[in-house]
């Protein structure tokens, strides 16, 4: 509760301003009884029109005051609970951002979207119940057992009987229920990953007609989380009952115990009833607002793990901002991701100079994007260090070393909006010539010029309305529009047949501009040409020169030709 807490400091002041008006409705609540039994023991034992009358209009006008007290205090219920979603998912979203990648993999991007979804909806709705009733339901329930003290002293005992009952049945559901609502947000998390996994790949789930597994898989997790919500509101199921029983019986029992009492305080024995009814609904409120409050508990430990997650990798304390030329240096490297229990890579060491186009090919699985990875520090090294411009990249200004980046993934990711928007992702204020000249290179104006709206047509997201070599030249024109000092292009000519891969690769050379270039690739054909080749495997350097080196010294290398282009003769 201490998250909830921090946030609705924030905002005391309407806090109070909503207890104040919940406050004045329950008093309201609490008075009207009162004056009905002055209506009936003064107004209408004495038939006195005038006192029922006199009465009546007190209690209309603290009706009138009680209404217009519960309008003003959800209004500012509603307001509050709502700034304070809003605060939650924009603290979440901006700490998620500062993260590596590293907790991002650890923390899972389901679960992450279900706590800003679900997780800060439950904390929303027991704001919502707190500013509308939990302060009400308190100051009703004990006020209620006052006057009926008041009115009917004798029954003292079993008032406090039925609240000691209810007080213990009220704390037993929440200690019940608390962990299973917890396992409702887990099972929550399950179901948005079948979701989004089935969303994300749903070409090719129908390419394979594999529909009815995946909906199995589905159904597994949406059957696993109604069970979890089946046992947790199960809790409720049992405990509110007893609670409504409970004070119903006290109510039989209150009238039980008052079948004597005397025509002139028949009045008073309405207004006791009345108030055991208030009594009955303050505990439900007080009992819901109460399981409210375990699912927000539940929801606020999961939120709370994200904001007081800290990013995996360190600022440096002094950060460099060095003028960057693109030498890249491998000392010694070494990286093992998070809970895998086998090195990535292994003893990586060599040096890439300024302006250098550098070839990587390896078999699947062999490190070549996590090679790229560490250079704009999505990961740090686990052994050894990578050096830019004799630098360590631990230690330069981080947003400094990634404007001088550029990426280029094999899985192109577009964004829904403008081609143009697109293309400017790295590069706000580029001009249009610019966004030309680079899709010129990439091999992407020939089919953005077809389209109706040409540099202003709309994608959707991902870029559905693109093939995939669409979506592949317009990511590497992204890249090049960015104009960086060290460009990555991580296989990023899959899609394209030979011809205009030749083409593309054609136009970088024309743009590169002392720009060092890491070209990974599974096609030997595409790096071949590069200035050096690094070949991996198994995460371990197998070699590292050029064609022609390495087709002498590097047993893996001739391999990989053999097996694409055919037998070698040296």
């Amino acid at each position: 509760m201490k998250l909830i807490s921090k946030y609705l400091q924030r905002h005391l002041g309407i806090f109070l301003l909503s207890t104040f008006f919940l406050s004045m409705e329950a008093m309201a609540d609490l008075l009207q009884p009162t004056f009905m039994s002055y209506i009936v023991d003064v107004g209408i034992r004495s038939a006195d029109i005038g006192q029922i009358l006199f009465y009546g209009m007190i209690m209309l006008g603290i009706a009138l005051v009680g209404a217009v007290s519960a309008v003003m205090r959800n209004r500012f219920a509603s307001r509050t609970s709502q700034t304070i979603g809003k605060e939650l998912r924009s603290d979440i979203y901006h700490n998620v951002a500062r993260l590596s990648l590293e907790n991002i993999d650890r923390l899972q991007p389901a679960s992450i979207i279900t706590r800003i979804t679900n997780d800060v909806a439950q904390i929303q709705d027991f704001i919502n119940s707190i500013m509308r009733m939990m302060v009400k339901a308190p100051i009703t329930c004990i006020g209620a057992i006052l006057l009926i003290m008041i009115q009917t002293p004798r029954q003292a005992p079993v008032i406090a009987v039925i609240c000691l009952t209810v007080t213990l049945l009220t704390f037993g559901n929440m200690k019940i229920g608390y962990p299973r609502f917890g396992t409702v947000q887990k099972r929550m998390d399950r179901l948005n990953a079948a979701a989004r996994e089935f969303l994300s790949s749903v070409r090719v789930v129908k390419a394979f007609h594999a529909e009815a597994e995946e909906a199995e898989k589905f159904e597994d997790a949406s059957l696993g989380l109604a069970e979890a919500n089946t046992l947790a509101l199960r809790t409720m199921a049992v405990f509110s009952p007893l609670v409504n029983l409970t004070v119903n019986l006290g109510i039989v029992l209150l009238l039980f115990l008052s079948r004597n009492q005397q025509s002139a305080e028949i009045g008073r024995l309405m207004a006791s009833v009345n108030y055991m009814t208030q009594v009955l609904f303050a505990v439900g409120m007080i009992s819901n607002t109460l399981n409210t409050a375990v699912r927000a508990t539940a929801s606020s430990d999961r939120i709370r793990e994200v904001l007081e997650e800290k990013p995996a990798q360190s600022a440096p304390r002094h950060p460099l901002k060095p003028e960057i030329t693109g030498e890249i240096r491998f000392d010694r490297v070494s990286f093992t991701y998070a809970g895998a229990g086998k090195e990535s890579l292994r003893d990586i060491d060599l040096r890439i100079e300024a302006g250098e186009t550098v070839g990587i090919i390896g078999p699947t699985g062999c490190g070549k994007t996590t090679l790229v990875n560490l250079i704009p520090r999505f990961y740090d090294v686990t052994e050894g260090a990578i050096l830019i411009d004799g630098c360590d990249v631990t230690q330069i200004d981080t947003k400094w070393l990634r404007s001088a980046v550029a990426v280029a993934p094999q899985k192109p990711l577009l964004f829904s909006g403008r081609i143009s928007d697109n293309l400017r992702w790295g590069n706000p204020d580029a001009k249009d010539g610019e966004l030309r000249e680079a899709a010129r290179a990439a091999c992407a104006d020939s089919f953005i010029e077809k389209t109706q709206e040409g540099y202003q047509t709309l994608l959707g997201q991902g870029g559905v309305n693109l093939s995939g070599g669409q979506k592949q030249r317009l990511s590497l024109a992204r890249a090049l529009v960015k104009k960086p000092r060290i460009l990555i292009l991580d296989d990023c000519t899959s899609a394209l047949d030979a011809r205009t891969e030749a083409a593309v690769l054609h136009g970088l050379q024309n743009m590169k501009h002392n720009m060092t270039v890491l070209l990974i690739s599974q096609r030997i054909s595409t790096v071949m040409r590069a200035d050096h080749i690094l070949c991996l495997d198994n995460g371990r350097m197998q070699g590292y020169g050029t064609h022609e080196e390495l087709m002498d010294a590097c047993e893996t290398y001739r391999a990989i030709y053999a097996s694409q282009i055919g037998g070698y003769h040296g």
